[in-house]
């Protein structure tokens, strides 16, 4: 029989035998917690084009999701997650004019599953998927809603808009009434369910292109789309004050988009009017399907040295850029579908060589053209980067039947032109420069009629 000195020894053994065990245990599991996906940020993007979610995290996640109705909610289950506060204020980010989501609701489904419920304010059409770390961003998981039924861009710049006759000037190209009564549809006749909306967009169209003046003429509407760069999860170029590229842009765009539509018989189409992103080729969709006869893009340039100053106008490039800088600009903008977050299963890849095919060199001389006279104003109340218009082969300058531009109005990495940028009467200053420009363009270069209903 074992002694009292040996039993004790026995027990001292035993205690050190399961400390070590316990030691190894927490070894053996500390990093697998470690190694758990972890929530880092949470974002939402209402809008009326769509509503975006976006989960930031330190790795690649595996989500599924379902639609139930009655009444209409997305359900969505995230794999190798665990609840955490950040995750937690997704509930509180949800604005109540959100257009499609009413409300979220966040839960631990099961071990390691994460559930999320949508509570949705309408049908959808749901996009979830997965973004690679791009910019200074990490991995970034995705939700897009969708409205089920798309709004006519045309339509509802229509309801927006109120215009004056114009001056002897600015009259565009008249058309015979006999064109316009035989676009109308027969208003008598009901139209089969199925033609209803093809008949909305047709009446819209054609009151689009043109209206009647004073005197009974028919008188060509002008379309200007104006595309304020970046949005939603691409902020863009910063100043060293903290001001943002797609803020500044988006309220020098709004300027401009009211100083156009007080000229007679304009219309504008912003390509975003709030904060939220807009993948390039869709900034080109949208011009085209408003038939635009103007596409202008605004943006904030940035370099590395502060030093750097001076407003720029490019166009479109066919045989490649003018200049070195040209070439790391359009590099640079053309990014934006990578930070902004494009989903790559439903965007068309072939869309920019296709447009770059259908390019024609009169869309291009029509560029230069507007590009020179915009230039010249704008030189007139800052310094201009370049005394010419510059090119290259920026992605949201690709469409082959808008004369478009791109005009970079300060740099916002330099300190005195960010001060500039901020400034409200700066801001005026350049829209007003803008319209000038744009104003002599049309004097040298009137608008030919087209057919709306293309």
């Amino acid at each position: 029989m074992p002694s009292t000195p040996q039993i004790r020894a026995q027990h001292v053994s035993r205690r050190t035998v399961l400390k070590a065990g316990a030691t190894l245990m927490l070894s053996v599991t500390a990093p697998m917690r470690a190694n758990a996906a972890q929530i880092l940020a949470v974002r939402v993007w209402p809008a009326d084009d769509y509503t975006r979610v976006t989960l930031e995290n330190d790795t690649d996640l595996k989500a599924t999701h379902f639609i139930v109705k009655d009444p209409e909610r997305m359900v969505v289950d995230i794999e190798g997650l665990d609840l955490n506060p950040t995750l937690k204020s997704l509930v509180a980010k949800i604005q109540s004019n959100d257009p499609y989501i009413k409300q979220v609701r966040v839960g631990q489904n099961r071990p390691n599953v994460v559930r999320l419920v949508f509570d949705l304010k309408s049908e959808v059409k749901p996009q979830v998927f997965t973004l690679p770390p791009a910019g200074n961003y990490k991995h970034r998981l995705i939700f897009d809603l969708y409205p089920v039924k798309e709004v006519d861009p045309i339509a509802a710049m229509i309801e927006k808009g109120e215009w004056t006759d114009p001056p002897a000037d600015m009259a565009g190209v008249q058309t015979p009434k006999e064109q316009l009564s035989e676009l109308k549809p027969d208003l008598k006749a009901e139209p089969r369910e199925e033609l209803k909306a093809q008949v909305k967009i047709a009446e819209a169209q054609t009151r689009a292109a043109e209206k009647v003046d004073k005197q009974g003429k028919m008188v060509r509407m002008l379309t200007i789309a104006l595309d304020p760069g970046h949005g939603g999860e691409d902020p863009g170029a910063s100043g060293r004050n903290g001001s943002r590229e797609k803020d500044i842009v988006l309220a020098i765009a709004k300027r401009l988009k009211n100083k156009l539509e007080d000229l007679p018989n304009i219309r504008v189409m912003l390509t975003r009017d709030g904060d939220y992103f807009v993948p390039l080729g869709t900034r080109v969709e949208k011009a085209r399907k408003v038939q635009a006869d103007l596409f202008v893009s605004i943006h904030a340039d940035a370099f590395v040295q502060p030093t750097a100053r001076g407003s720029s106008v490019f166009v479109l490039s066919e045989k490649g850029a003018t200049s070195s800088a040209a070439r790391w600009l359009a590099d640079k903008e053309n990014s934006a579908d990578a930070i902004g977050g494009v989903n790559l299963k439903n965007h068309d890849r072939q869309l920019a060589s296709v447009l770059l095919d259908l390019s024609t060199t009169a869309q291009i001389n029509d560029s230069m053209k507007l590009g020179r006279a915009v230039l010249g104003e704008i030189g007139g109340i800052n310094r201009l980067h370049k005394g010419s218009v510059e090119q290259a082969g920026f992605a949201v300058l690709k469409a082959p039947d808008i004369p478009s531009i791109l005009i970079e109005t300060a740099f916002i990495s330099n300190p005195e032109e960010e001060a500039k940028l901020r400034d409200e009467d700066y801001q005026n200053k350049l829209a007003d420069a803008i319209v000038t420009g744009i104003r002599r363009y049309f004097a040298k270069n009137p608008p030919l009629a087209k057919n709306r209903l293309i």
